[in-house]
């Protein structure tokens, strides 16, 4: 829950950063934490913890990661 809700903050921050740099940072942030949650995802579907499909899940982390990867490096490009 905490990186999950961690990618939100990182981008809502990264909205009003004071520079290139540190949008770059807090977004390159929001993509580890994304591929962070991916982990804990494929941990959770591949136990017996639960009994929930999170495939749809696992695809829209798998998208927000890809977003978020074009953002960092297109905004590195630019620098």
């Amino acid at each position: 829950m905490r990186s999950a809700t961690s990618i939100g903050a990182n981008v809502a921050e990264a909205g009003a950063a004071q520079s290139k740099k540190d949008f770059i940072s807090k977004m390159a942030i929001a993509s580890k934490e994304a591929r962070e949650t991916r982990y804990w995802l494929r941990l959770l579907n591949e136990s017996d913890l639960v009994n929930i499909n999170l495939s749809s899940h696992l695809d829209e982390i798998n998208q927000i990661i890809k977003i978020l990867t074009k953002i960092v490096k297109t905004s590195q490009l630019k620098t």
